[in-house]
């Protein structure tokens, strides 16, 4: 066999063993529908009747909707957890934006002090409006050191910093959120990460996110309850839109936790209906009998428009400027 030809099927066998070996996309849909073997999505304790309603309602909520989902959930009363795909990771966007006041009230503690004036100015607008300028400037004065030190220091397993000051492309899981959040309510294994006033100050600004951004995983929640959120919209070449809503829910003695990370969205509005049916599922499984004091946001309410976390693809500007 001629030599050029040898090469030809040599490419060709081994481009064919590359996708067979492949791992398939798990789509919103699939995860859906509950395999046989397949791990429960949700348990609670001796409250198996509770477990078995919540997995049932986020599989409904899923059902015939495309992109890929991770879900996790986590409730101080009744001991409910739930874990959809919670290890895959994605492009955390403006989600990143929790990661680094946290960090900077750790090291502000670590230091023995209070959080400086600069700092302030810097990480209530990036929670509360999501402004990428403060969040660039906190970002290159944390510095990749010290961020992952912090990243450790909470216990994360698969969360890794983007590099060249994209922190938009930070890497990370709904298991890794969770535990981010997990430290700003004192949850057990990261409790001691920061002080109590650290954690009033940090889900204080978290509460006050304006009101064209408080989508996600609010929808369905009862009045009573106050939403901590944070979220991140960002639409790439490859997977499409990336829409994520993570969030803490204090009141009516509880406390509950819910991360819903996406990508493959055709558009923001398809990801945002996506998870706020998830949330409006996970609300109501937990106040049985009480009424959504919010709704689902209107399509004509979400923005298309990125959240600006990286720089539009093809331009090379410095985010952090």
């Amino acid at each position: 066999m001629a030599p050029h030809l040898r090469n030809c099927r040599a490419a060709f066998a081994a481009a064919l063993t590359t996708a067979l070996l492949a791992p398939i996309p798990v789509t919103a849909a699939e995860a859906s529908r509950p395999q046989q073997g397949s791990a429960t999505l949700c348990t609670a304790g001796r409250d198996r009747a509770l477990a078995a309603r919540m997995s049932k309602d986020i599989r409904a909520a899923l059902s015939s909707r495309a992109g890929s989902i991770s879900v996790a959930v986590h409730d101080t009363r009744t001991g409910l957890t739930c874990h959809l795909a919670e290890q895959r990771r994605y492009d955390a966007a403006s989600v990143t934006k929790v990661l680094m006041m946290e960090a900077a009230l750790r090291r502000a503690q670590e230091w023995r002090r209070n959080l400086t004036a600069w700092e302030r100015r810097r990480i209530r607008p990036m929670i509360t409006t999501s402004d990428n300028n403060a969040a660039g400037r906190l970002w290159s004065d944390l510095g990749y050191p010290y961020l992952s030190r912090f990243l450790r220091r909470v216990g994360t397993s698969a969360t890794t910093l983007g590099s060249y000051g994209r922190w938009g492309l930070t890497r990370t899981t709904a298991a890794d959120q969770m535990r981010l959040l997990g430290a700003l309510t004192g949850a057990r294994g990261v409790r001691d990460v920061l002080k109590p006033s650290a954690r009033e100050y940090g889900l204080r600004q978290m509460a006050d996110v304006r009101r064209d951004q408080r989508w996600g995983v609010p929808a369905g929640m009862p009045r009573g309850v106050t939403a901590h959120l944070k979220n991140g919209w960002l639409p790439r070449a490859t997977l499409g839109w990336r829409v994520h809503s993570v969030g803490v829910f204090t009141g009516s003695g509880r406390t509950y936790r819910m991360v819903v990370l996406s990508h493959g969205n055709p558009s923001m509005a398809y990801g945002v209906r996506t998870i706020e049916r998830i949330a409006q599922a996970v609300h109501r499984g937990l106040n049985k009998g009480r009424s959504a004091g919010q709704g689902l946001t209107p399509e004509s309410e979400i923005s298309e428009v990125p959240d600006g976390s990286v720089e539009p693809e093809g331009e090379t500007g410095d985010p952090a400027a």
